[in-house]
């Protein structure tokens, strides 16, 4: 079992390390490639040297919402500050966006008042190792993003490795230039904002997503329900709902289904054994485990529950049936349907009553619609 709290010790460590060979590297490609931009008047070099810096600034930020993102939790936060890295994400987009803006605004005018590069062989050869630092630097900065399940990381190791494409399409430019006299240099300048005004976009949208909250990964829900099902009376689970409060901090909530035989005390120890569980394995603080009764020795019953799921799944908007309860002496009937977001749910709750009251006229239902939340 792993220890949670030395995990994300480690991972902090691991961000503020990587970010700082981000931010060292990506200052000496500042360097030199405005010295070379200004030397030979390239504005495409020097734009590819303003989109380092911002990449240099993103590292710093990433630094402090890494740190204040690890703070514990206190009275005033009682679910700690794990989102504020997500606020961070939002600023670095916002950095982005300008230097993206910035440089289009530049290479426009380039285009329309023109002036004449001049390369040398030394700019050449820098902006080449240039290209080659940058791409080590990305494959490195996304390995260690994935690492710890970084978004931040990632983005920047993805970012850096199409930046080092960028820098190729510049240095194809001032080879096109020297071979055949043609300047495309404020043209590629273009082609370069375009591309940092897109990828600031992308980020903003997918830190929105997150701060919104989004669906969960299907496989995230399918190992915590492994994990669940792996206690010996669990028939199943169901509801799945996580909570995000930053990467890695997440809080959830699970219906089970159990044996209609099993008493309080048997519930409170599997329902704690279940939490205990999933936060050693996954990391997720379970703060609520509703329960479900199962019917074990009501052979009417289980007729009932199969006639009803047929009913329930006739239907193309309903996804799933589960914690079906028929109580045959007081004549009740209980369960919960998936309904899919493409139908009215009013509609198709109004419908399920209908059809299975249908079926059993004399019974009391209770049928609650479930949003289809997880995959």
């Amino acid at each position: 079992m792993k220890d949670i709290t030395t995990a994300a010790a480690t991972r902090e460590k691991v961000i503020v390390r990587t970010s700082v060979i981000g931010i060292l590297t990506n200052l000496l490609l500042v360097g030199f490639k405005a010295a070379v931009g200004l030397i030979s008047n390239s504005i495409a070099v020097i734009l590819d040297a303003v989109n380092n810096l911002s990449d240099a600034l993103s590292s710093v930020i990433t630094i402090i919402g890494a740190k204040l993102g690890a703070k514990q939790p206190d009275r005033k936060h009682p679910l700690g500050y794990g989102r504020i890295e997500y606020l961070s994400s939002m600023i670095v987009a916002a950095l982005v966006l300008y230097a993206g803006i910035t440089s289009l605004v530049e290479s426009v005018k380039k285009i329309i008042h023109p002036e004449a590069a001049e390369y040398s062989t030394v700019s050449l050869i820098i902006i080449s190792v240039a290209i080659v630092v940058k791409l080590l630097l990305g494959l490195y900065v996304r390995k260690q993003g994935k690492k710890v399940n970084s978004g931040a990381l990632s983005a920047s190791g993805s970012d850096a490795l199409f930046d080092a494409i960028l820098s190729a399409s510049v240095l194809a430019s001032a080879i096109v230039y020297l071979v055949f006299g043609v300047s495309l240099e404020a043209y590629v300048g273009v082609v370069i904002a375009g591309f940092i005004i897109k990828a600031g976009v992308e980020m903003m949208i997918e830190t929105l997503n997150d701060i919104i909250g989004k669906r969960e990964d299907s496989e995230s829900t399918k190992e915590l329900k492994r994990i669940i099902c792996e206690e010996e009376a669990v028939l199943g689970a169901y509801d799945v709902t996580l909570f995000n409060y930053g990467p890695d901090k997440n809080y959830g909530s699970v219906h089970i289904e159990l044996p209609d035989t099993l008493t309080v005390d048997d519930v409170d120890r599997i329902t704690r054994r279940i939490q205990n569980d999933v936060f050693q394995k996954t990391g997720v603080i379970l703060t609520g485990i509703g329960v479900y009764s199962h019917n074990t020795s009501d052979d009417e019953a289980a007729q009932m529950r199969d006639a009803v799921r047929n009913t329930v799944l006739s239907h193309e908007w309903a996804l799933q049936m589960h914690g079906f309860y028929a109580d045959t002496e007081r004549k009740t009937l209980r369960f919960d349907a998936v309904l899919s977001f493409d139908v009215d749910r009013k509609e198709a709750l109004e419908t399920l009553y209908k059809e299975v009251s249908a079926l059993y006229p004399d019974y009391e239902l209770l049928i609650v619609p479930d949003a289809d939340i997880t995959d």
